[in-house]
């Protein structure tokens, strides 16, 4: 599988090339897009003010031309927490998109939203501070009106970007359990 794998708003850092290396282990071709240019964040407020900065239709064109060179093979989409927002994005608006991996976020969705049975696996901490259980719902039922074939998978009492661990959000169990699932949603795809 050909996947496009999107960073948070740290940036692209060494935890985000090791699930690169993990997906790469498990057969897929993966490729990890640099939206913020070489900067990393020690905090997810300094994350997000820079992302703010350089503001939402660059990076989303700075997401389209990393995509552009391989949407014609069927991308999977995937992202972590910022990165899955601009992962569904993207996904959405590419007819040809094969499947569509949400690690720690998601993203509104346009009402015109239309995709033919997108597999989506979602994976998000339960509870989640930037994914209350009120916006969770409404996502998953404009999903499912968008055509989307949707999987959520919540990890109870985990930090919000608990797959990382170079983070005080991290949890082992957690984490394992998501690599385990998301390489069994990937292998059907």
């Amino acid at each position: 599988m050909n996947i496009l794998l999107f960073h948070s708003t740290y940036g692209l850092r060494p935890a985000v090339h090791a699930a690169a290396d993990r997906l790469r282990a498990a057969g897929h071709t993966v490729r990890v897009p640099d939206l913020f240019e070489g900067r990393t964040f020690a905090t997810v407020e300094e994350g997000m003010a820079h992302r703010d900065g350089i503001g939402r239709d660059e990076l989303l064109k700075r997401a389209v031309l990393a995509a552009a060179p391989y949407s014609d093979q069927g991308l999977v989409y995937a992202g972590f927490s910022f990165g899955a927002s601009v992962a569904q994005h993207l996904a959405l608006h590419d007819e040809k998109a094969r499947g569509l991996l949400l690690l720690h976020g998601t993203s509104d969705l346009e009402d015109s939203a239309s995709v033919d049975g997108l597999p989506v696996q979602l994976h998000v901490a339960d509870p989640d501070p930037f994914e209350p259980h009120d916006w969770l719902t409404a996502w998953y039922l404009r999903m499912r009106r968008a055509g989307a074939d949707v999987e959520v998978h919540g990890y109870q009492d985990a930090g919000h970007l608990f797959t990382d661990p170079e983070l005080d959000d991290y949890d082992a169990e957690a984490a394992e359990q998501t690599w385990k699932v998301a390489l069994a949603f990937l292998d059907t795809l």
